[in-house]
């Protein structure tokens, strides 16, 4: 793993315990918060956004693994070191945001945010794969 590649990961292992805190909150809503289960739309977005950060950091850690083998330029791998990441803040984000009113009955307009999120996701990913199918076959 190349230096670039091991500095992320080691910050990404550093941040990931603030998805545990998030999980943490979560429950201390369901438990404490009575105006929290009252509003079952906020209650699956704000359970989406921490499943989208948990998961797409564990994928980000995995695609480190893969972007310094891959046949791409670095601009190309920096891109994919910082796309599938940023994607763990983008998708987050826009559920967290759009319902923040415990009394909202639909998410505001943040929750467009998600669609950047997703792009940006799947361009990493692509660009990824793209790559590693690019690879010269070891014999």
């Amino acid at each position: 793993m190349n230096p670039q590649s091991r500095r992320l990961a080691g910050l990404l292992l550093v941040i990931f315990p603030t998805v545990i805190a998030g999980g943490v909150s979560l429950l201390t809503l369901l438990i404490a918060d009575p105006a929290y289960p009252a509003n079952p739309l906020r209650q699956d977005l704000w359970r989406a956004g921490h499943a989208h950060a948990g998961v797409i950091l564990v994928l980000a850690l995995l695609a480190l693994r893969y972007v310094d083998q891959a046949r791409l330029s670095e601009g190309m791998r920096r891109f994919v070191r910082s796309a599938i990441p940023s994607a763990a803040i983008l998708l987050p984000a826009a559920f967290f945001l759009s319902i923040l009113d415990p009394r909202a009955t639909q998410p505001n307009g943040w929750i467009y945010l998600a669609y950047l999120g997703a792009v940006v996701l799947a361009a990493g990913l692509v660009t990824l794969g793209v790559g590693m199918l690019r690879q010269k076959r070891e014999r």
